[in-house]
C-alpha cells in the first residue's frame, strides 16, 4: 500500500499476521484456530474454545477440567469489589468494569510482565476472574454482597447463576454457554485492534484489556446488544416494532443489531445460529415467543427496506432477556466472553511484536507565520 493511501476507518487495511482466527466471508465462514466457529458454538464448550484460543488446540480431558478449574477458583480480590462498592450505581456498568479490570493489576504479582509464558498461564485466572466481576456488578449496585464462583457448577452455569442467583435450568445454562462462545473470538474488531495496538507498546495485559472495555463501551461495537433490546421493549409487539422501525427509517435513523463491515449484504452466521437459540430456549422456558416474531419481523423489514441483515447482537438481546438477565449486563458479558479472545490477541501480540505507528493524510494548512 502506498504510504499516502487513506482508507477511512481502516477498511480493508491489513493491520495483523495471526493464527486465532479468520473472518472468510466468502465461505460465509468464521474459523477459529483452524475450526468453524458454528461448529464450536453447537458441539463444544467454553472450557474448550478458552483452551482452543489459548493452546492453539482443542483441550483433552485434564487440560479441560484444569481451565474450569482456574476459571471457577479464582476469587476476586475483596478490594476490587470494595472499590466499586464505591463507585455511583448510575455510572453505566461498562466503566464500572472498566475500572474494575483496571484495579485487577494491582492484586497480580506479574501484572506488569509482558512475558507470553506468563500471560498464558495468568490468562484462565483473569478470564474468570473477569466474569466474575461482570456477573456482580448489578448486585453490587443494589447494595447486595458480591458472590464467588463455586467449584460446585461449570464456568458456564457459575457464571449466570451468579447474575441471576436462582436455580437454572440445563436449557438456560447451554443456550447462555453457546452465547459466550459466539462472542469469544471474531478476528479484529475495534476492541480487539485496541487491545493490540495498546498491547505492542508492551503494555501489559490489564492496560490491554482495559483499553477493549472502553472500545466495547461504544454502541457502534458491544453497545448495540443493549440498544437492541431497549427497542424491543419499547416496541411492545410486532405491529409496534414495524411502526418504530419504520418511523426511524423515515427518519434516517440508525437501527442497532443490523448490518456488519465485514458481512456487509449478508447474515452474520452468529446471528443466524443464535437465532436458533433463541427459539430453543423459548421451547425450553415455554414463553418468550412474542420476541422472536418480532425479531422475525425486524429483520424481513430491514432486508427488505436496506438491504441489511441482523448481526450477533440481534438475537444475543431476546436470549438473554428470556434469562432474566439485566439488559446493563449484556455489552459486560460480551467482553467477559471476548476476554478470551483477546489474551490471545495479546499474547501473540507479545510474543511477535512490532510497534503500531500508522501515518496520517493531512488535510490541514502549511507555511502560516506568526
Amino acid at each position: 500500500m502506498k504510504e499516502n493511501t487513506y482508507s477511512p476507518g481502516l477498511e480493508g487495511v491489513i493491520a495483523a499476521e495471526t493464527k486465532i482466527s479468520f473472518l472468510d466471508t466468502e465461505q460465509e465462514e468464521i474459523v477459529i484456530r483452524g475450526y468453524n466457529l458454528l461448529e464450536l458454538i453447537r458441539k463444544a464448550s467454553f472450557a474448550d474454545v478458552v483452551g482452543l484460543l489459548l493452546d492453539e488446540k482443542l483441550p483433552d480431558a485434564a487440560r479441560k477440567a484444569e481451565l474450569e478449574k482456574a476459571m471457577v477458583s479464582s476469587p476476586v480480590p475483596s478490594a476490587v469489589y470494595e472499590i466499586l462498592q464505591k463507585l455511583p450505581a448510575s455510572m453505566h456498568a461498562m466503566d464500572r468494569l472498566r475500572t474494575a479490570v483496571s484495579a485487577l493489576a494491582a492484586f497480580d504479582p506479574e501484572a506488569n510482565s509482558v512475558d507470553p509464558n506468563s500471560e498464558h498461564v495468568r490468562a484462565p485466572r483473569i478470564i474468570g476472574q473477569v466474569s466474575q466481576i461482570v456477573a456482580n456488578l448489578t448486585h453490587i449496585a443494589q447494595g447486595r454482597k458480591p458472590e464467588d464462583f463455586s467449584p460446585k457448577y461449570s464456568y458456564a452455569e457459575n457464571f449466570l447463576r451468579v447474575i441471576v442467583r436462582r436455580d437454572v435450568l440445563p436449557a438456560e445454562v447451554r443456550a447462555f454457554e453457546q452465547s459466550l462462545i459466539a462472542y469469544s473470538e471474531h478476528e479484529l474488531p475495534n476492541s480487539t485492534f485496541a487491545a493490540r495496538v495498546v498491547a505492542s507498546t508492551l503494555a501489559d495485559a490489564y492496560g490491554a484489556l482495559t483499553s477493549a472495555v472502553a472500545s466495547l463501551k461504544g454502541p457502534l461495537h458491544g453497545g448495540a446488544n443493549e440498544a437492541v433490546m431497549y427497542m424491543l421493549l419499547e416496541a411492545k409487539d410486532v405491529p409496534g416494532l414495524e411502526k418504530l422501525m419504520r418511523d426511524k427509517l423515515a427518519k434516517k435513523e440508525r437501527i442497532m443489531g443490523f448490518g456488519h463491515r465485514v458481512y456487509m449484504r449478508r447474515m452474520d452466521p452468529r446471528a443466524a445460529l443464535l437465532k436458533e437459540v433463541l427459539h430453543e430456549l423459548i421451547r425450553a422456558r415455554s414463553k418468550g415467543q412474542i420476541y422472536a416474531d418480532m425479531c422475525q419481523k425486524g429483520e424481513d423489514i430491514m432486508r427488505t427496506e436496506k438491504g441489511l441483515y441482523p448481526n450477533l447482537d440481534y438475537y444475543a438481546a431476546p436470549v438473554y432477556y428470556l434469562l432474566d438477565i439485566p439488559i446493563e449486563l449484556y455489552t459486560p458479558i460480551f467482553f467477559a466472553a471476548r476476554s478470551s479472545g483477546l489474551m490471545a490477541h495479546i499474547i501473540e501480540q507479545h510474543r511477535e511484536n512490532r510497534l503500531y505507528r500508522p501515518r496520517v493524510l493531512y488535510r490541514g494548512h502549511r507555511g502560516l507565520r506568526l
